[in-house]
């Protein structure tokens, strides 16, 4: 979930070159396949027993643990940079790091991983929208064929047509976890001052780990573990195993990497290729948890994402 807004809106720095470019390319790639196994690997331990607040409450906390020494070293005593971005940081950690990922979580309680996905990735249109109503960027003609595209293709990932039942539960939540995607995408590319990508990563992770924990401790999310081996399609897995790959791969390394993909590659360049993520989470999901969208999801998957690259097409460099 690499950065997506327009640049000039966001301040981000324009695309780099040559060893900036290949790293932010490489950066961009590991942050959108760690991303795209978060899914799979919260279906297993919620198959297991783990209620979707304690599955994200402890892919949080470890990620924010992993992070913490990163952190700190980042800042080397700057302190004055958390306070000056007191607020920034409370509002990524709340909202795009621990309200995104419960949404999504209990999201695929209800609905495949792939497809609760795609219907997170229809952001982008949504982030158009906004840009209209806050900036007054009105879309040109492109940007709204992008998304119509986009929609059509959610009509066939949900398998409308096909009189499929879905769970508006599910679909409810992955339209939440869509809106707080939406707000990363935005707050991502802000700059920040001088505050380094890895320790705006691992401040937004604290947050979201105290509001997740305080949250479970009031009984506000319910919070059910378990101890039982985690089963997956190519076998079964210690449950702590599972919590440390969601903690470290899929929240720490993940942030860490989209951020600073970033900030080299510019929220435009970068966003195309997060698109990568619906892929992996698509194999991901097929390789440890056995599901496959239906043919006439895959053609919606399809349309979802060339209707997000179209939008992107669509806007203007600068404007």
């Amino acid at each position: 979930m690499t950065a997506l807004s327009h640049d000039e809106a966001a301040r981000v720095p324009a695309p780099a070159a040559g060893a900036d470019l290949s790293a932010g390319m490489l950066l961009a790639l590991v942050a959108a396949a760690t991303f795209g196994l978060s899914g799979a690997l919260g279906r297993g331990l919620m198959d297991a027993g783990w209620s979707p607040g304690a599955a994200v409450t402890a892919r949080v906390c470890v990620g924010a643990l992993a992070l913490l020494p990163a952190s700190l070293r980042a800042l080397r005593g700057r302190w004055h940079l958390l306070r000056d971005n007191l607020a920034f940081l409370a509002l990524f950690g709340l909202v795009s790091v621990a309200g995104c990922q419960l949404a999504f979580f209990l999201a695929v309680t209800e609905l495949q991983v792939g497809v609760a996905l795609l219907v997170e990735y229809t952001a982008p249109v949504a982030i158009v929208g906004w840009l209209w109503l806050r900036y007054d960027h009105r879309p040109g003609r492109l940007t709204v064929t992008g998304g119509g595209l986009a929609l059509l293709g959610l009509v066939l990932v949900l398998d409308l047509t096909g009189g499929a039942s879905v769970s508006l539960v599910g679909l409810g939540w992955a339209l939440l976890a869509m809106l707080a995607v939406s707000s990363y995408f935005v707050l991502g590319a802000q700059r920040t001052g001088s505050l380094p990508p890895i320790a705006l990563a691992g401040g937004g992770l604290v947050v979201g780990a105290a509001a997740l924990a305080v949250a479970g401790l009031v009984g506000l999310l319910p919070l059910t573990v378990g101890t039982a081996a985690v089963s997956f399609s190519p076998g079964v897995v210690p449950w702590w195993v599972v919590v440390l790959a969601l903690g470290v791969l899929t929240a720490a390394l993940s942030y860490t990497a989209g951020i600073a993909a970033t900030r080299r590659l510019g929220s435009r360049l970068a966003s195309f290729v997060a698109l990568s993520e619906v892929l992996a989470a698509v194999v991901w999901a097929w390789l440890l948890v056995g599901e496959l969208p239906h043919p006439v999801q895959l053609l919606g998957g399809v349309l979802v994402v060339a209707g997000v690259v179209v939008v992107k097409l669509g806007e203007t460099p600068g404007r």
